[in-house]
């Protein structure tokens, strides 16, 4: 039997079973493994991205009727196969019959950035194929202009000077002014390793077997001051062994994705240098890469609420630190993170513990109305 795997952007790396030929194919979302002779296939659901929050989460929603006919023709390539479905007939008959295109259902912080850098004209009446909403896209201009992106002058949206340099990245918009701001906290180079970090899939591998040797290899590399540098802490120790394979064994890491990371580094430095951003290091100083952290990532921004839950500032959503973080026994009063996962609670992943002056440093206006800051 060859299983069709469901697995989210950033939730693992996708791989064939040991021992097994076979090409992957995956996107956003999905993974599908394809060999010959596959007779039989195995189809759940799937996550997806979505905004209905503000923020973007990943959740858990059904496959179109389309996406599960073209799932189950991979067991009938080459002869008649089978293909098992893991929910009964009167569910498939509910299902939508076309999935919703993408561009509806993600931020678009991205798109906008790049069709401003483009020079194209109205962007918020752009003639989208698959038109997204107006409220997602006048989102998406709110979002870019308090990171600084865009500035609205006589009823026009314009592209800023640091927008500019933004869309020169292909990367999020939040992690592209991360950088540009990171000379001025005096990490870019910390910066740079965080942001491949982040923009590649999981760089960990931790099989349910071995669970005690895992915490106990990760147990020194922990930070209390969250996960980015926790990341770090592995980052470096790879480089000083030079990516020796029997160390990432030894410490659950995945040299692969880790190679991949380093690929990724040397492209933003590349940019970095093409736009005479000083590249210097803080050395130990990680107060200074959570500042800078604050100052890119503050949108993602979460604060503590008096009952011990958490609540997501943009969007006024409650929210919690996922088990997998090194601060879930922890109870900072700030934090930013990387993503949302929706299961049976809406999740943080990859946090970092930040003050608040620096959130209210990095958008004063934003957050005076935002927080509410408690002074011991």
């Amino acid at each position: 039997m060859l299983e069709g795997l469901c697995l989210s952007a950033g939730l693992g790396t996708p791989r064939a079973p040991p021992g097994e030929a076979g090409g992957g194919v995956w996107g956003e979302g999905r993974l599908s493994v394809s060999a010959e002779s596959a007779a039989t296939v195995t189809w759940s659901r799937m996550k997806r991205k979505t905004t209905n929050s503000g923020l973007e989460v990943l959740a858990v929603q059904r496959v179109s009727k389309a996406q599960a006919w073209q799932r189950a023709g991979r067991a009938g390539r080459e002869d008649a196969g089978i293909c098992y479905r893991l929910y009964t007939e009167q569910e498939f008959d509910n299902l939508i019959p076309m999935t919703v295109p993408e561009i509806q259902r993600c931020n678009l912080a991205g798109v906008m950035l790049q069709l401003m850098a483009l020079g194209i004209p109205d962007v918020m009446n752009f003639d989208f194929m698959s038109k997204p909403s107006p409220e997602t896209v006048r989102s998406a201009v709110e979002h870019l202009e308090l990171l600084g992106a865009l500035e609205r002058k006589d009823g026009q949206v314009l592209l800023t000077a640091l927008g500019k340099k933004m869309a020169s990245f292909p990367l999020e918009p939040r992690y592209a002014k991360t950088i540009l701001v990171s000379p001025d906290f005096c990490c870019s180079e910390e910066i740079l390793s965080i942001v491949s970090l982040l923009s590649v899939d999981t760089v960990l591998y931790n099989p349910p077997a071995r669970r005690e040797e895992v915490l106990a290899a990760r147990k020194k590399f922990t930070s209390s001051e969250g996960d980015h540098m926790t990341l770090l802490n592995i980052y470096r120790a790879f480089k000083k062994v030079s990516g020796n394979k029997e160390w990432c064994r030894e410490n659950f890491v995945n040299s692969r994705n880790m190679g991949l990371v380093k690929e990724v580094q040397a492209q933003l430095r590349e940019i970095c240098l093409k736009l005479n951003l000083k590249l210097v290091s803080c050395g130990v100083d990680t107060g200074n890469i959570r500042h800078c952290l604050a100052h890119g990532m503050f949108i993602s921004a979460a604060e503590l609420q008096p009952d011990g839950s958490y609540l997501a500032l943009d969007s006024h959503q409650a929210v919690a630190i996922h088990p997998s973080s090194v601060l879930f026994q922890a109870k900072p009063a700030y934090v930013v993170f990387n993503e949302l996962l929706h299961t049976s609670r809406c999740y943080m992943r990859d946090l970092c513990l930040v003050d608040a002056d620096w959130l209210l440093d990095a958008a004063p206006e934003y957050f005076g109305r935002k927080l509410h800051i408690t002074r011991s």
